[in-house]
Parts: C-alpha cells; sequence; structure tokens
C-alpha cells in the first residue's frame, strides 16, 4: 500500500520546509520579513529605511539560502516596502513560481475614513493596490494585520472569500488576534462555507512565550500554520543590549521600544542563552532563533534585518541543532508562571494524562 500523508518537512540543503496549515504548501522554516524596507516618515523612520539596492541584496541573499517565504505588508513605510519588494522580484528576475509572497492589510493607508479596516470596500481596494505595487497577479498569503472593532467578521470573511474565488488571493492568514477571534472566525467561514484562514501571524520569543497559553493550543487543534514575527524581541535577544545601556547606536529599540517585553526576563533569557551560543559557537541571535525553529507548532519564524550581517547571522540558524539538554535549559530559563484556569486543567487533566495500569 502506498502511504499517502503529506510529508510535513521537506529539506533542501540546510533549509526545511515545512506545509503552511492544512494546505498543500510549503514555506521555508526562516521568513523574509520587509518591515525596514522603504523610507518614510514618522514611526517608519526609526523602523525602515533601506532603499532599493539594500532591498535586492537581502533578497538575492535570502533567495539563495533557500528561503522562498516573503511576508509583507502595505502599511510598511506607507507602502514603500511591497514597491521595493515589487521591484526586486523584477530586478533579480526571481522565478515567481518558486515564491510564496504574502501581505496584508487593515492599517491606516491615507486620510479618509475608509482607507483602513476590514470592510469590503477597502478590502478590494486594498488588494488591488498590493497587487499593483508588488508587480504580481497574485497574492499567495493575504492576512488581515489584526483586528478591526468596526467591522462584522461576516463581512470580512465573505471578502475574503470573493478575493480567493477571484483569483487575487490563494490562501488567507490574520495577525494579532486572540483565540476566541481567531475560533469565532473559523466557525463563521464553516458554517457559510467561505474560505478558511490557514495561518496566524503572532508575537512569540524565548523571552515572550504568552502565545503558548491560549493560541498556541488553538493553533494546534485547528491545524493551522504559525508565523513568528519579532523573534528577537526588536533585537532585544540579539545579544547585543546590557541591562544598564540603552543600547548601540541606531539600534531599533533605542529609538522604537517595541514589542512590549519584560525586560528584566528578557536578560535573563539573554544570559542563559549567551551560555548555550558559547558552547555551540554561535550568537544569542541564533540560538533565540533555534529554540523558536524547535517548536513544533512553528512554520515558518519572520526574520527582518537592516543590514547584511544581521540577515546572514539569521539565516544561518537553521544550521543550529539544539540538543535535548539546550532545550530543557533554555525551556526552564524561559518558562511561563503558572496561570488559571491553565494549571487548574493540568491538575484535573493529569489523571487522564497516562493509560490506565493493567493488572
Amino acid at each position: 500500500m502506498i502511504d499517502r500523508r503529506p510529508l510535513q518537512i521537506v529539506y533542501i540543503a540546510h533549509m526545511r520546509y515545512r506545509l503552511l496549515g492544512q494546505t498543500g504548501l510549503y514555506v521555508s522554516e526562516l521568513c523574509l520579513g520587509t518591515m525596514t524596507y522603504g523610507i518614510s516618515k514618522g514611526l517608519w523612520e526609526a523602523i525602515g529605511g533601506l532603499g532599493q539596492d539594500a532591498v535586492n541584496q537581502q533578497m538575492k541573499t535570502a533567495y539563495e539560502a533557500g528561503v522562498n517565504f516573503i511576508d509583507t505588508a502595505n502599511v510598511y513605510s506607507s507602502g514603500e516596502s511591497e514597491r521595493h519588494v515589487g521591484q526586486a522580484l523584477k530586478d533579480l528576475g526571481l522565478p515567481r513560481n518558486d515564491l510564496v509572497i504574502a501581505t496584508k492589510a487593515t492599517g491606516i493607508m491615507g486620510d479618509q475614513p475608509n482607507a483602513r479596516g476590514q470592510s469590503r470596500y477597502h478590502l478590494f481596494d486594498a488588494v488591488d493596490a498590493s497587487l499593483k505595487r508588488l508587480q504580481i497577479d497574485h497574492i499567495d498569503l493575504y492576512q488581515l494585520h489584526g483586528f478591526d472593532p468596526l467591522t462584522a467578521p461576516e463581512e470580512a470573511l465573505s471578502a475574503l472569500d470573493d478575493l480567493v474565488r477571484s483569483g487575487k488571493v490563494r490562501y488567507i492568514g490574520l495577525c494579532n488576534m486572540a483565540a476566541w477571534q481567531i475560533m469565532k472566525s473559523l466557525a463563521i467561514s464553516d458554517r457559510r462555507g467561505f474560505a478558511k484562514f490557514v495561518s496566524v501571524q503572532a508575537y512569540y520569543t524565548i523571552a515572550g512565550r504568552d502565545l503558548e497559553r491560549e493560541v498556541v493550543p488553538l493553533v494546534d487543534d485547528q491545524k493551522l500554520g504559525l508565523m513568528v514575527w519579532s523573534p528577537l524581541a526588536g533585537g532585544l535577544l540579539s545579544g547585543k543590549f546590557k541591562p544598564e545601556e540603552q543600547g548601540p547606536p541606531g539600534a531599533r529599540r533605542t529609538t522604537f521600544d517595541f514589542p512590549v517585553v519584560d525586560k528584566a526576563r528578557a536578560f535573563r533569557c539573554v544570559e542563559v542563552m549567551r551560555g548555550v551560543g558559547q558552547r555551540h559557537g554561535v550568537s544569542v541571535a541564533q540560538i533565540a532563533l533555534a529554540w523558536i525553529l524547535s517548536k513544533p507548532s512553528v512554520t515558518s519564524v519572520i526574520i527582518g534585518a537592516k543590514s547584511m550581517a544581521q540577515l546572514t547571522d539569521n539565516l544561518a540558524s537553521t544550521r543550529v541543532q539544539l540538543n535535548a539538554e539546550d532545550l530543557k535549559i533554555l525551556d526552564e530559563a524561559s518558562a511561563l508562571p503558572p496561570e488559571y484556569p491553565g494549571w487548574m486543567l493540568a491538575l484535573q487533566g493529569q489523571y487522564r494524562a497516562k493509560p490506565p495500569l493493567k493488572d
């Protein structure tokens, strides 16, 4: 009999490719993040800053390292990130069929009241604008970039379903939502026969494991792909920061202190990672990435960089092989404090965790 079960992980050189949720689509375990692409004002001055030449170099290096997954968003540098990605695809002549391109919509894209959110009106306009900036005819993964408290989920999900049926979008995903919001959306799509979300993009680091309380169990139960953003907590877990200092000049965290993280906890984790990194002869950042990649719920980790040195160091994390002792040390140092109802569920469920003894 032929075993027709899908091969969950494919290895090519030092890159692993995992199925995205319940789809048949393989994506690289590292995804190239593009939030640093483009030059804009306001918030994006601190985050972005890379011009076309630097973007071309990063995309070429990532592609040659085996990365087939690129994540951007319409709000990154007010559309400039998407434009740079699209131009790089053209300049480098990268084969479109070898790449999985993801983008997002929800954020503010103009002064008018309808230039934001998840209304049918805005999502239809946003898709067309992203396609034009990216210079492509379809988006492989189109993601809601957060929760819209004003638009009924039925409206957003109906619009996304129509976009999938039109061929402009192939798969849909979501970002930064609570477990109950994700489950409600899946239930609506199931009941109405809409295209369903295949992935969740969320913040997750060794120093910020809150996702494990509710969202990771949901991801596992519903078999969704999990894309991790800011795995280095905005650079805080790079090993370049010290508790008593602001950080190295030019570091994003120095001017844009995000994402929110318990810094005392983060620095304790860094010290443990530093010891593990020294034993392996690799950077603290590579240990932080390798720890995330070791988690079975994780599909792909989004890496973003302002310099080629950062990018190449992050790409090298796929070569790091953490052993059982390494993982035990790292897990213990970063363990979440117990919270209700988690500790009660574990307590009451323990008698079912093992099969009954036989006489």
